[in-house]
């Protein structure tokens, strides 16, 4: 399993902590959102999905990544 912690722009309730989690459990990941924090951390198996496409995810439901 890999695990990758992003910092991610816009997230302010527990829906919108819902929806990003949702959305990479789509993908077969395991996510656990931060808000206070303001960071996504994810496991994933990098032979089912990748971070480019659990990125994109996030990106498609309305919140920014940043480094």
């Amino acid at each position: 399993m890999e695990k990758l912690v992003l910092n991610v722009v816009g997230m302010t309730c527990g829906g919108c902590a819902k929806k990003v989690e949702g959305a990479l459990q789509n993908l077969g990941a395991e996510a656990k959102v931060d808000l206070a924090a303001k960071t996504v951390t994810v496991e994933y198996d990098k032979k089912v999905t990748s971070a480019n496409a659990l990125q994109q995810a996030i990106t498609d439901k309305g919140y920014q990544i940043i480094a």
